[in-house]
């Protein structure tokens, strides 16, 4: 199985195993997005060549809208269904059409699976994905809570349960950290989301590298009224020019966590603020989540500052010791994948689970082409 994961300026493809393992990778940390890439296509041509060539095609897409509720073999009417939702993820979707494209190329009619981002919400009670808006925008213009992240989330709640030894897994309440540049929220419910913080787009939520998170949208109109601020810039602002590293201010103006923490160890008072912003609203999304779920019994932190950043998951528990979370000070300083840091006898389990959307997107992938053969077995 290749899966292609197609990032907002990266690209990562793994080789995955029936039994899960990975024995062939390969990463563009600076990629611009085309299926022409000449490195990309060079490796492409080295896995059609290989002795035992991928089987299947797995790609995460962002953005499926109400229309991809699920993951979804690809042909032409996908592909368009795709196109059709890219101004609600610009950065995202032609990344991924881009995949697509290369590794058509590549492998000809080799089976390709559209895994969604956004599939993983579907299961959203209404009371979590309606917004309170005019009955007519809602219709018209698809205006609803649609949430990202899906694939980690899935994978990082059922890791999760398997860690514990979760027997029950119907009675299981965990919240999910995933945190990176951008970064969410979810209430997995017995396997299940039933909220996440992201909304109808990526910017909504936490604080991100770069993105505001949920901010008062009164303050848009009134930026845009008169003209103070033109709606182009406000919409660069609000996915460039926010976030950690509109707080910090550093020089590289990246927003990266690393380096927010570092300033902030030096002492530098504006990466301090942005640290205490980043917990204030990390603490406060963790419990609506468990608000949502009337409980929680485990925290996972995933991604890679929920992975990378000790401080971070050391603020966030101090903050929630009130729902009876707690971590072991040594433990999470010497986690790194995988891992339980809470301490003893807490009452909220608090793990870090290592970020593997490519499994998440391989196991989709199975269920998708097995559904597919039954099918045409003539099978029930």
């Amino acid at each position: 199985m290749l899966v292609v994961n197609a990032g907002s300026s990266s690209l990562k493809l793994s080789l995955i195993s029936a039994d899960g393992a990975s024995p062939d990778r390969y990463e563009m940390d600076r990629w611009d997005g085309s299926p022409d890439a000449p490195d990309l296509l060079a490796y492409l041509r080295r896995l059609r060549g290989a002795r035992q060539p991928p089987d299947a095609v797995g790609h995460r897409v962002v953005h499926g809208g109400a229309l991809f509720t699920s993951a979804t073999l690809i042909d032409d009417d996908v592909l368009a269904g795709i196109v059709g939702l890219s101004s609600l993820a610009p950065l995202h979707q032609a990344r991924a059409l881009a995949g697509i494209e290369a590794t058509t190329a590549a492998f000809g009619s080799l089976p390709q699976v559209a895994c969604f981002d956004t599939a993983f919400h579907a299961t959203l009670p209404p009371e979590a994905w309606t917004y309170p808006l005019p009955a007519r925008w809602r219709r018209e213009f698809g205006l609803r809570k649609y949430g990202f992240h899906g694939l980690s989330h899935s994978y990082a709640a059922g890791r999760a349960a398997e860690l514990l030894n979760i027997t029950d897994l119907q009675q299981f309440l965990v919240v999910t950290c995933h945190l990176g540049a951008g970064s969410s929220l979810a209430a997995v419910h017995g396997g299940r989301s039933v909220e996440t913080t992201m909304g109808f787009t990526p910017v909504d939520g936490l604080v991100m590298a770069t993105r505001p998170g949920s901010i008062d949208p009164g303050m848009i109109v009134w930026l845009a009224d008169q003209g103070r601020v033109r709606l182009a810039d406000i919409a660069d602002g609000l996915e460039h020019g926010s976030g950690l590293a509109a707080l910090a201010g550093l020089e590289d103006g990246s927003g990266d966590m690393r380096e927010v923490i570092a300033a902030a160890d030096r002492g530098d008072p504006d990466a301090g603020l942005a640290l205490g912003v980043h917990a204030h609203r990390l603490v406060a999304g963790v419990a609506a989540m468990a608000a949502a779920m009337n409980g929680i019994d485990a925290l996972v932190f995933t991604g890679g500052i929920g992975e990378h950043a000790p401080v971070v998951r050391s603020r966030a528990a101090a903050g929630l010791a009130f729902l009876g979370v707690a971590v072991d000070e040594q433990r999470n300083l010497a986690a790194c994948s995988d891992a339980d840091i809470s301490s003893d006898g807490a009452q909220v389990r608090t793990l870090v689970v290592s970020a593997r959307e490519d499994l998440e997107i391989a196991r989709s992938v199975r269920q998708v082409l097995s559904r597919r053969d039954i099918g045409r077995r003539g099978q029930p």
